[in-house]
């Protein structure tokens, strides 16, 4: 069980990966139905301000000592370095050897890797920087197509937003999906994308405007049973099918059959994690019409059956056919 997360942080942070952190881990969403998590702020001298990297500062209220005893210690983004503190290095090497689990957002992952925590180890980090993390550290099994590595006790995350899908997912194995769906809909993105981060390097991020597609994806989501078609959805966001499609891609990275099935294949784990309901109930409940077809989607996507899946994660039942 996830208690207590040490978020460990060295002068010229980047702001927004480590409110990732604070976002998915740092705010009591208790009333939801999230486990509590104690959230510690961790510098090298507590109460000493450190730089951003957008000219302002953070002042740690703890000192690195209060990451001794943490279930999940994180580094956020910072500025590559030729050296890192010291102190900061040891503190990770403690929590890997004492079986904590760590996990980096982004360029955090220079900091594992100068602990000497990455040779051997599967990771990734933004696709800028690959090159660089390959360079400094060969050892390192470096994947740089995906936005995210679940090595166990290292968790490594692309850039930026894959920050968000690594620590939800961090949440999803350690607390559940319906506390992983909870803070993906609190913050208003899917609780699991499709793709790698490969589909930003070879192609310019696409505009979105302001208006986002976010009520129609949270009705979609609500409504996963019913047969949704791309006219009736265009019709729901008000646009053009052609114009609809085309904004569906930007804002979720995936076109909208694909990313149906994906909140289909999610509620189903879900499903078989917390209920006692037979494989063909579930397929009903979460829009796949036949247990045929939710085993053929599940296992695509999560990589093995839904009796399997439950045996493992789910009640202790015997799971009908």
């Amino acid at each position: 069980m996830l208690k207590t997360v040490a978020a460990v942080l060295i002068d010229d942070v980047a702001p927004f990966e480590f409110g990732v952190l604070c976002e998915v881990f740092g705010i009591d969403r208790t009333e939801e139905g999230v486990p509590p998590v104690d959230f510690l702020v961790c510098g090298e001298r507590s109460g000493e301000p450190l730089r951003t990297s957008v000219g302002a500062h953070l002042v740690p209220g703890h000192d690195l000592s209060a990451a001794e005893h943490a279930d999940l210690v994180a580094v956020p983004a910072a500025a590559i370095r030729d050296e890192y503190p010291t102190a900061v290095l040891e503190v990770l090497r403690d929590a890997a050897a004492r079986g904590a689990t760590l996990i980096s957002v982004c360029s955090g992952a220079f900091v594992l890797g100068a602990a000497g925590l990455l040779d051997g180890r599967r990771c990734t980090t933004h696709w800028r920087h690959v090159d660089q993390l390959a360079e400094r550290h060969p050892k390192a099994l470096l994947d740089p197509d995906v936005l995210f590595v679940d090595d166990g006790d290292i968790i490594t995350s692309a850039g930026t937003a894959a920050g968000i899908d690594a620590c939800l997912h961090l949440v999803r194995r350690e607390l559940g999906s319906a506390a992983a769906t909870a803070i993906a809909r609190r913050m208003v993105v899917p609780p699991q994308r499709d793709g790698g981060q490969r589909q930003f390097v070879e192609l310019p991020i696409p505009e979105c405007s302001a208006d986002s597609l976010s009520p129609v994806l949270t009705w979609m989501v609500d409504n996963l049973r019913i047969d949704h078609t791309i006219a009736g959805l265009a019709r729901r966001a008000q646009m053009s099918e052609r114009t609809f499609a085309r904004r569906f891609v930007a804002e979720t990275g995936t076109t909208p059959h694909r990313w149906l099935s994906m909140q289909r294949v999610l509620h189903a784990r879900q499903l078989l994690e917390e209920t006692r309901l037979t494989i063909e109930e579930v397929a009903d409940r979460c829009g796949f019409g036949s247990a045929a077809l939710l085993r053929h989607h599940f296992n695509r996507v999560i990589g093995v059956s839904p009796k399997d899946y439950r045996r493992t994660f789910g009640h202790s039942v015997e799971l009908q056919s």
